[in-house]
């Protein structure tokens, strides 16, 4: 054995030893990934009328009222490419759906067509108070 690493190394050495064979074919240049097709300008409006439709689909457990009449959400953004964000807050930072109703919010508003793109912000300032509701939520609750 010994004389055979001796000559291995000697003929290293020399550069005498034959270049090995690879032992896999090197791989082929992956082209770049096409861009996505720009999406078709939407009409803002009308998307922004369906996406407050849609909100108003929404509730918070605890009371039986809408999120938008609740005055849960803060403000909705619809750009003419699809893209949504809704910026919003719940009752309390405890609040049980405070994973939930977030992600209904975005599964819902995903779903109307010429949305391309949801993101939801949940925020804790400004802090929501009964204030905040809508009359026609406050009339169902009695609160006037």
């Amino acid at each position: 054995m010994k004389n055979f690493l001796s000559r291995f190394l000697a003929r290293q050495r020399e550069g005498s030893l034959p270049e090995p064979e690879p032992l896999m074919p090197p791989p082929a240049p992956t082209p770049a990934p096409e861009p996505p097709p720009p999406a078709e300008p939407v009409d803002v409006a009308s998307l922004q009328d369906g996406i407050l439709r849609t909100l108003k689909t929404c509730y918070d457990p605890e009371i039986p009222v809408n999120i938008y009449d609740l005055g849960l959400v803060y403000d909705v953004k619809v750009e003419p490419d699809g893209a949504v964000q809704v910026v919003m807050t719940l009752t309390s930072p405890h609040c049980p759906v405070a994973e939930s109703l977030p992600a209904e919010v975005r599964e819902k508003i995903s779903l109307l067509p010429g949305v391309r793109t949801v993101k939801v912000d949940v925020v804790w300032e400004p802090q929501w108070g009964p204030d905040m509701m809508s009359d026609a939520a406050k009339l169902e609750l009695n609160l006037f």
